[in-house]
């Protein structure tokens, strides 16, 4: 028995043979646990690792589960998200198997995350072993020490940014040293790039959105005084294994502020 991070009792008497995933991050998680052979399902945005991607069963979005398709892979475990997947998906789930349900806003949720699926699905060691290496990890990074501010873009037409209550919004705040010019709003909200305060950067992310450099110009317009800047969105936003090469990234992001000033 295991409580998951929305405080749902998970039983499961057995290793679980027969493993669907919900969630993107949570899928590259399961493969570096080496569960390859027990993973059945994964969804159409779950691109890493590759092989996967073009071997797996997709089971639909994160946020249009294809209900009946789950049902007939018959799995013993379904793994998801409270952010990713929908309340009435997990529900309707629920009745097909177990239900292991993460709830991330910071990397304390994330080590607890991989911990518990580790427990779950009996790979308990090589989880630890993952939870030293990432903690390891951010405990070498050195964030910035003049607090520039910055605005984290996420998608356009709407143009929508990244608030508080968000693990990028940790991400920026404690562990780069960065001011969220969007810090005073909740989670993701849309945006009026007028309406938006004077800030150093603007960081264009590459999901869910693709911005690319082609984006640059229009967004300069409306900051003009500001560096306009495309950045890895699986690094900030994913929250498994891939913590474990986030630190390298965000190392090699700061060296580049800090060469753009007194960073």
């Amino acid at each position: 028995m295991l409580i998951d991070q929305l405080g749902n009792t998970i039983n499961i008497e057995k290793e679980p043979m027969r493993i669907v995933s919900l969630v993107p991050s949570q899928t590259e998680l399961l493969y570096d646990l080496g569960l390859g052979e027990q993973v059945v399902g994964i969804t159409k945005f779950c691109i890493h690792p590759e092989e996967w991607f073009r071997s797996k069963t997709r089971i639909g979005g994160t946020k249009d589960v294809d209900i009946s398709k789950v049902a007939d892979l018959n799995p013993d475990l379904i793994i998801g998200n409270k952010e990713e997947n929908t309340k009435s998906d997990i529900s309707a789930l629920m009745e097909i198997a177990p239900v292991y349900v993460s709830d991330i806003y910071n990397l304390t949720d994330s080590l607890e995350m991989i911990a518990q699926v580790g427990r779950i699905c009996q790979v308990e060691n090589t989880a630890q072993d993952l939870i030293h290496r990432i903690k390891n990890s951010f405990e070498q990074l050195k964030p910035l020490r003049s607090q520039p501010k910055v605005a984290y873009l996420i998608w356009k037409d709407p143009y929508m940014g990244v608030g508080s209550n968000t693990f990028i919004d940790v991400v920026l705040t404690q562990h780069l040293g960065m001011v969220n010019v969007l810090g005073n709003q909740e989670r993701y909200p849309s945006l009026d790039l007028d309406q938006l305060p004077e800030t150093d950067f603007v960081f264009l992310s590459t999901e869910p959105y693709p911005f690319k450099q082609k984006h640059f110009q229009t967004v300069q317009e409306h900051f003009p005084h500001a560096k306009i800047m495309l950045v890895d969105g699986e690094y900030f936003s994913w929250y498994g294994s891939r913590l474990a090469h986030a630190p390298k990234y965000f190392e090699s992001l700061l060296n580049q502020l800090r060469a753009l000033g007194t960073y």
